[in-house]
């Protein structure tokens, strides 16, 4: 009888208006509760089901229904109860709660919402609002959501897919408002570039920047198309412009000295790379690309440079292409022991990242 009363002040606090039940309902309760420690679910709700009977006004017995049905992860069979507990004590934060869960589960999402809502329960919130979609609002909830946990599995799914849906919300409005603009052109540019129709997507790139010839990002982007189909000529063109338009941009720079490298213009990428380094510092990728430039004309630089990704990768396939990269420097130098060492490190990380492949296929 203690537990039941503890019950009716916890979750049905004074104010709430919620009658008093009968030694008899609050016997079932019990029961009903005795039941659910026992993970005797269908006990329970039997138990609770009676107590429903002899007392329909009992705002305490229905949520515990309720809430015995979602123990049993029967979420269907949780709405009626739960939406009769929160006609009777509609103040309950934790009526709203599961009444909340139990619709968004069983695909009513648009009417758990005003629950979720209610409770300020932002992770189940956003997952609703995606389903309903409002992927603006989902994004926003989502985030909400994670600044509290932010290693959440579930939550960093839905976000993923509420961003998607809203960047395609937001690029349909895009081309069936503006689609002979540069961003339209640029849009299906990327489009394009992303399904490897690299000659559509130049197309598309080419007109973006005839419309708009000083907008950033442009040339960065057809230099890329270029990239992909291997055409360097091409790609340092246009890397070369974006440059010339953004000085400021270690992307740019980072994407003219690749170009550059692959045409074998080795000092001129070299000094687009550090430039690159210089703006923005300690990109692996950076580094790379800058010992691999100065492997022949500069070993030292080279060495300092593949060093660095190796201190800043540690075990990863980047660290272990270092460091065969700094085994070919040190069998031409002489240096036998130490570039064997290095290969020894190479063929470690080789053998380590087949198996974490092997693990996670």
């Amino acid at each position: 009888m203690i537990h039941a009363l503890l019950w009716m002040c916890l979750l049905f606090p004074p104010q709430s208006a919620e009658p008093s039940v009968s030694p008899e309902v609050l016997t079932l309760l019990q029961a009903g509760t005795d039941a659910e420690n026992r993970s005797d679910f269908d006990q329970a709700i039997a138990a609770f089901r009676r107590a429903a009977n002899l007392d329909p006004t009992a705002g305490i017995v229905f949520f515990k229904l309720g809430d015995a049905y979602m123990k049993k992860r029967d979420f269907a069979g949780a709405i009626s109860p739960l939406q009769r507990a929160a006609e009777l004590s509609p103040e309950s934060l934790a009526v709203r709660q599961l009444l909340g869960y139990a619709l968004l589960a069983e695909g009513y999402a648009s009417q758990a919402i005003p629950h979720l809502t209610m409770i300020h329960e932002y992770g189940a919130l956003g997952i609703a609002q995606l389903q309903t979609g409002q992927p603006g609002e989902a994004v926003a909830n989502l985030q909400a959501a994670l600044a509290k946990s932010p290693d959440d599995p579930d939550l960093l799914f839905y976000l993923s897919r509420a961003a998607t849906a809203l960047s395609g919300q937001s690029l349909d409005r895009l081309l069936s408002v503006y689609p002979k603009s540069a961003r339209g052109y640029q849009a299906l540019g990327q489009t394009d570039y992303e399904m490897k129709v690299f000659p559509k997507a130049v197309m598309e790139y080419e007109q973006a920047i005839a419309i708009r010839p000083d907008l950033p990002g442009l040339r960065l982007e057809l230099g890329q198309v270029y990239a992909a189909g291997s055409e360097w000529e091409k790609a340092e063109e246009q890397f070369r412009g974006e440059a010339k338009l953004q000085p400021g941009s270690p992307e740019a720079a980072y994407r003219l000295g690749n170009a550059l490298m692959q045409q074998g213009k080795m000092k001129e990428a070299i000094e687009e790379l550090r430039r690159s380094d210089l703006l923005r510092p300690n990109m692996p990728e950076t580094l790379y690309a800058l010992g691999r430039a100065a492997a022949v004309v500069d070993p030292n630089l080279a060495e300092h440079a593949f060093a660095r990704v190796i201190e800043l990768e540690k075990e990863t396939p980047l660290a272990g292409q270092a460091y065969l990269a700094l085994a070919g420097i040190h069998r031409k130098q002489g240096k036998t022991e130490l570039a064997a060492r290095e290969m020894q490190e190479y063929g470690r990380i080789q053998t380590l990242t087949a198996g974490l492949e092997h693990k996670n296929p």
